[in-house]
């Protein structure tokens, strides 16, 4: 079921009513989201829930297992080893098999003209797979390093890993955060709920009226890139950037604030990455629930940067790498991830400071012109990367940039991606403004906005935008991961 559905606008206030009004307690509210998530996950394809089920249950086990060898450290890593065997082992079947087996077939075929025709196999890669798994592993984990208790109530657990509003895109939760709230009673708290609705209805602007309008336009003009000049490839590039963003940030508003009006506090995903003055920190600020699971579980454990400092670049390149797999089985992803490594890997040789206190031009209304400059240099980087991340093949990819070095700036064939442009440009300035704020439509007690007209004047106001430019649906980008 897609939060940009008609069937979500029936479904939300539905289960809403039924889990305040109807089930009380919160284990018996547990049960609902428990079911309202496997309905809500099974709108796309019932045959899936049964994965799910498996990995929630695995997890289950596993905790409990860990929790019956308290004192065998021994007994308790087999049991969290195997745990994460498993659940990776069904990640690897489902998105990966095919990607491996056909690079392999492909490496025989060029190297010995030999073809495993057998090799790849019909596979449906499951929404949000990848998401959910690692929210089932970092509970294990977790249990195993004694950062929260493993649950008893397996009602919970399942709650945790299938929570329907960031099943199948994340935040990507950690137990520690997560977990205890579905352990105890939850009140419902009516300013929250408010603005987790005004959450809402900003992800709702970005989403539909931004990234699903400058869907189109990349869409329908990638697959011609060998006939546009640079200019139009590299602008192709920005709208790109502001679909991914506004498309993936604006999920993670919508599930946020529809995750407020159960009583959850889900952590914050994005923090205005655009705004940032380097590489390293734009990915303090971007889809911050992967970056620091990654940090946490794989970079920390390899040694993290308390190490020789090429030690530290190889941990960078071996989580980039992963990274990138991580967000699709295809080259391109790869090398998407080891640009960022790359990128990384140099603002740490060159020794240039990325850790900041306070977001850019704090307490003052403009950046100075240096931050001005780093921001640009950033975001120009951030577009390369977002081009290779969008490349549905090498061959593109390598065409793609070539296209843009020989294609000549400017030609009649220009794409015209100006009021989209401009929409985004909008966006960000709204989002400047509120940039010390949760989200853009966080308001506070300051003028006018303690005025109740003035509020329900921007509600209205984006609810018209909404009506009038939203584009046709397409489904949230990051649903393929």
């Amino acid at each position: 079921m897609l939060f940009n559905s008609f069937e979500f606008l029936i479904f939300c206030p539905v289960v809403f009513l039924l889990y305040w009004f109807v089930f009380k307690g919160h284990k018996w509210q547990n049960l609902l989201i428990v079911v309202a998530s496997y309905v809500f996950y099974g709108w796309w394809d019932w045959r899936f829930l049964g994965l799910i089920a498996l990995t929630s249950l695995l997890s289950y086990c596993s905790g409990l297992l860990i929790d019956h060898y308290n004192g065998n450290r021994r007994m308790q890593r087999a049991v969290s080893a195997a745990n994460i065997v498993f659940n990776l082992a069904i990640l690897f079947i489902f998105k990966y098999y095919n990607f491996f087996a056909g690079s392999l077939n492909a490496l025989l075929h060029s190297s010995f003209g030999y073809e495993l025709d057998w090799a790849t196999v019909n596979i449906v890669l499951p929404v949000g797979i990848s998401f959910y798994t690692f929210q089932a592993l970092s509970y294990s984990i977790d249990v195993y390093h004694h950062k929260v208790r493993a649950t008893h109530d397996i009602i919970e657990l399942f709650a945790y890993i299938s929570f329907f509003p960031q099943l199948v895109a994340g935040p990507i939760e950690r137990a520690t955060n997560l977990l205890p709230q579905f352990q105890r009673q939850r009140r419902f708290d009516y300013g929250q709920a408010v603005d987790g609705m005004r959450q809402m209805l900003w992800g709702f602007l970005k989403k539909l009226v931004i990234a699903d309008n400058c869907a189109l336009l990349v869409d329908e003009a990638w697959g011609n890139y060998q006939n546009l000049p640079g200019l139009s490839l590299f602008l192709l590039g920005v709208l790109f950037t502001l679909q991914i963003y506004c498309d993936f940030s604006g999920y993670s508003d919508i599930a946020i604030g529809c995750a407020r009006l159960f009583g959850f506090n889900l952590m914050r995903n994005f923090n205005y990455p655009y705004f940032s003055r380097s590489i390293p920190e734009f990915w303090r600020r971007w889809h911050i629930s992967l970056t620091t699971w990654f940090r946490d579980y794989i970079y920390f454990p390899l040694g993290g940067s308390r190490c020789s400092k090429m030690k530290a670049i190889r941990n960078v390149y071996i989580v980039w790498a992963l990274s990138g797999l991580w967000h699709g089985a295809d080259w391109t992803f790869v090398c998407w991830g080891l640009y960022h490594a790359t990128l990384l890997a140099i603002y740490n040789l060159s020794g240039i400071n990325t850790k900041h206190n306070h977001g850019v031009a704090w307490g003052r209304l403009l950046p100075n012109f240096k931050e001005a400059c780093q921001m640009a240099i950033s975001f120009f980087l951030a577009v390369i990367g977002w081009i290779i991340f969008r490349a549905e093949s090498m061959e593109q990819l390598i065409g793609f940039f070539k296209a843009m070095a020989t294609n000549g700036l400017y030609s009649s064939s220009m794409v015209t991606g100006g009021t989209y442009l401009l929409f985004g440009l909008i966006m960000l300035t709204v989002e400047w403004l509120q940039r010390d704020k949760q989200h853009a439509l966080q308001f506070t007690d300051a003028k006018p906005f303690n005025y109740r007209p003035v509020r329900w004047g921007v509600y209205y106001l984006i609810l018209m935008v909404l009506f009038i430019y939203s584009g046709t649906g397409q489904t949230f980008i990051y649903f393929q991961f």
